[in-house]
């Protein structure tokens, strides 16, 4: 493949990039909420949030609503702050929880439970959210909590079974937040980064009622293979939920939710539209795939480049979603590395393909890279720089190996996240 092709391509994800863009995303939703933030009546609007595009959606109601917000108080990743003036934004760990933000989180739990009747609550929710605000129940520590978050992402976990278990773990997340707030109404402005956008998985869902319970998150932790090893007082819990001995988190139906909105103001379908409208204005045949890309990265990679075989020339496939990688060795990487590297395996010159997966966060896993592009020649030139291709996906060092072969996508924090975007392009 060309440098032409990998020019495309890239063009296409700096395409999709644009599109999840977050202050147009929201400034378009705040014109056609249910309530009119910009002349709410409420005595005070207090603004809180979580996600790695937290900073960008503080900033952006900032400028729409200006004075008229009274205080705020957001957690983003490491990286991902932005300048505000009203709308205090705090850094925290992620994936893995750490202390700060089980910090910030408890004061924001604190603040919210001040908010009266005519009080108004934004709540600003993006992908990330989840592992930025622990709140373990007591006697669950956050060491505890961070161990049962890796055995299970090590495991290959699902980002609704993570959350599963995360919400019955904490005094946060599922529709807890919006317990929390109560007796003051509450808008949440959601921008999604799962597959199929459900209210109760996008960051553990604080604001949305929960249909999962104790017995589904022990389901997860067994399937998953990982209910030896979890900490005592996790297992204690969820035993405990199990029998019934202690409430389940809010469920669909409870009154609770009568003064809450929930509205997704963008989705992964934002993103995969604006690659396939740009993939059709650079000439190319255009196929999107699907927006509910799924499974462990590395067998996806082999059926995508099956799939793209043969087909005619100047043909685009175009999908949108999240893998799961399934950690067994010691090296780095993320889902959208290891899904390129995989597919470089597979490529063949007379193939003509050329793969891109990254994520919209800018971010792939432990990396600074948002993910990778490759074609027939990434194997040869990773090899030359001294890494055995295979050796490497075997040990989940898809960022070494690629870093090398000069194939990572990297673009910086890009203060939103809509899951990821998958191209593949035959020349």
């Amino acid at each position: 493949m060309g440098e032409a092709a990998r020019a495309d391509a890239l063009a296409i994800w700096r395409a999709a990039l644009a599109a999840a863009d977050v202050p147009p995303l929201l400034d378009r939703a705040l014109d056609h909420l249910p309530i009119d933030l910009r002349h709410a009546s409420a005595r005070r609007i207090l603004v809180f949030g979580c996600g790695k595009a937290g900073g960008s959606m503080a900033a952006a109601l900032e400028r729409a609503l200006g004075s008229r917000i009274a205080d705020g108080l957001v957690v983003v990743k490491d990286g991902y702050t932005v300048p505000t003036e009203r709308i205090v934004l705090r850094e925290a760990g992620h994936p893995v929880p750490d202390a700060r933000g089980q910090a910030v989180t408890e004061e924001m739990v604190r603040r919210v439970h001040a908010a009266e009747a005519d009080d108004l609550v934004v709540f600003l929710v993006s992908g990330g959210g989840s592992a930025l605000t622990p709140a373990p129940v007591p006697p669950i520590t956050l060491a505890e909590k961070q161990e049962t978050t890796r055995l299970l992402l090590s495991a290959g976990a699902t980002i609704n079974e993570l959350n599963a278990v995360r919400k019955h773990l904490s005094l946060f997340k599922g529709g807890q937040f919006a317990r929390a707030a109560s007796p003051a109404p509450v808008v949440a402005l959601i921008l999604s980064d799962v597959i199929g956008d459900p209210l109760d998985v996008i960051a553990s869902g604080p604001t949305a009622p929960d249909p999962t319970t104790f017995a589904d998150a022990l389901d997860v932790v067994e399937r998953r293979g990982v209910a030896p090893h979890i900490p005592a007082a996790v297992r204690a819990r969820l035993d405990a939920g199990v029998r019934g001995q202690i409430a389940d988190t809010p469920k669909p139906g409870d009154p609770l939710f009568k003064d809450v909105t929930n509205v997704v103001i963008g989705n992964n379908t934002t993103v995969v539209e604006a690659a396939a409208a740009e993939s059709r204005r650079l000439g190319y045949r255009t196929e999107i795939l699907t927006r509910e890309l799924q499974g462990e990265a590395r067998e996806v990679a082999r059926q995508l480049v099956a799939r793209g075989r043969g087909l005619p020339a100047r043909t685009c496939l175009i999908a949108g979603g999240e893998t799961t990688v399934t950690v067994r060795g010691r090296g780095r990487g993320g889902r959208c590395q290891e899904f390129v590297l995989a597919s470089a395996l597979e490529l063949t010159p007379e193939d003509r393909l050329l793969v891109l997966a990254a994520g919209t966060d800018g971010s792939d896993g432990p990396t600074d890279a948002a993910g990778a592009i490759a074609d027939a020649t990434t194997i040869a030139r990773g090899e030359r720089a001294g890494r055995a291709a295979r050796a490497a996906l075997d040990d989940n060092d898809a960022y070494a190996f690629l870093s090398g072969a000069d194939a990572l996508v990297v673009s910086g924090p890009t203060n939103t996240n809509l899951l990821d975007l998958y191209v593949v392009l035959r020349d």
